[in-house]
């Protein structure tokens, strides 16, 4: 199983990786775990899991246990951003509404394709010198001069 990993750091660049291992099968929300059980060279490093999410876009909650899917009624928060149909103004939100929506369990599986980590103890190495190909700046966009044929 292959997992894409989004590493956060503190300076608030992201940096991805993708790996293909079963190291953080079993572990759960807010676990830290060694970058050893990612890469070799973030052998230092320590990191906390923050989030993570399925195939199909179902996101994982700390408060459901297990590793399935499963629905709760859930208040305004983490999960739920949606405006309800009666409501007029961007900001007002109306007490007592809550949907039903379906989550996944802290724990991860085999069905988890996304995880979101967090550095908690920086290495001797920073990330900008172990990931050099994410730390380029993006291509300007080419603009095109006029010519004498364009006019």
């Amino acid at each position: 199983m292959v997992f894409k990993i989004n590493i956060g750091s503190e300076d608030g660049k992201t940096y991805k990786l993708e790996l293909e291992s079963e190291e953080l099968v079993g572990k759960s929300l807010g676990d830290t775990i060694p970058g050893t059980d990612l890469v070799g060279d973030l052998k230092d490093y320590e990191f906390v899991i923050t989030g993570t999410s399925d195939s199909a876009g179902f996101t994982s909650m700390k408060e459901v246990e297990g590793v399935g899917l499963k629905k709760i009624l859930i208040k305004y928060g983490k999960a739920l951003h949606k405006k309800p149909k009666g409501v007029k103004k961007k900001n007002k939100r109306p007490r007592g509404m809550r949907y039903r929506k379906t989550v996944r369990g802290k724990v991860i599986s085999a069905n988890i394709t996304q995880v979101n980590l967090k550095v908690s103890k920086q290495g001797k190495k920073s990330l900008t010198e172990i990931f050099p190909e994410q730390n380029k700046p993006k291509a300007e966009a080419s603009v095109e001069t006029p010519t004498e044929n364009s006019k």
